[in-house]
């Protein structure tokens, strides 16, 4: 999770988190060269008091500077293409999700079981037990199987909301009236907290989101006890 004085991204804990990761760190050091390049050319031409005729006019220059930046944004655009198609792909998901915006809630069912759902409320500061993060922790957490993916429907039953995790590479607009979809692969276990990040009303602040990552026979008794107390 992110932390104070943070500058970077929060730790990947999905392949598409870590793509992301990468395809960041690729432009960003192609926005520092050429932000070398063109400080250089600044201080060269304010500090110099010579005048190259060839610079005031040339042809030559003017195809470098036309075609270069269009080769770098080429650079730039094909990863950004390929981890935009990664994005969308969900290939026959192990698990379905649904989660539900409500003000200010967010409510889990799980499609794949019988009657298997419950609402996810944020714990007020006062009932934080230690250890908990505060405006951050929820009552219910989302629970997945680690190294399995998982497709979450995302809709809303009042306004919009947004679905997102960061450090899983997902955010998914929750919109009333419309059913949208995302996936990831949890590639380790842990707790991954995200929250509401459209804004939705008073309480947009208080509607955190925790998923839960497992390995298989965890989830598998997780599932059963919630079941048997349903």
């Amino acid at each position: 999770m992110a932390h104070p004085t943070q500058l970077g991204f929060q730790d990947a804990a999905s392949p598409v988190m870590e793509e992301l990761l990468h395809s960041h760190d690729h432009a960003l050091m192609i926005v520092f060269l050429i932000s070398t390049l063109v400080l250089y050319i600044i201080i060269a031409m304010v500090s110099t008091k010579l005048t190259n005729k060839y610079i005031l006019d040339s042809q030559e220059i003017e195809i470098v500077w036309t075609v270069l930046p269009a080769v770098i944004l080429i650079l730039i655009a094909l990863p950004s293409l390929r981890i935009l198609y990664l994005m969308d792909e969900i290939n026959d998901p192990h698990l379905t999700i649904k989660a539900m915006g409500h003000q200010w809630y967010w409510s889990y069912e799980y499609t794949d079981y019988e009657d298997l759902g419950f609402d996810s409320y944020m714990i007020p500061t006062q009932d934080l037990a230690p250890g908990h993060f505060r405006l951050l922790e929820t009552d219910h957490r989302m629970v997945v199987p680690m190294e399995s993916p998982i497709r979450v429907l995302v809709s809303a039953e009042d306004v919009l909301h947004s679905w997102a995790v960061p450090s899983l590479g997902v955010k998914m607009d929750a919109v009333p009236g419309r059913l949208n979809q995302t996936a990831f692969i949890a590639s380790r276990p842990g707790v991954f907290y995200g929250q509401c990040s459209e804004i939705c009303g008073a309480n947009h602040s208080f509607m955190p989101i925790v998923v839960e990552a497992v390995p298989l026979e965890h989830f598998e008794s997780w599932s059963s006890l919630m079941l048997e107390d349903a």
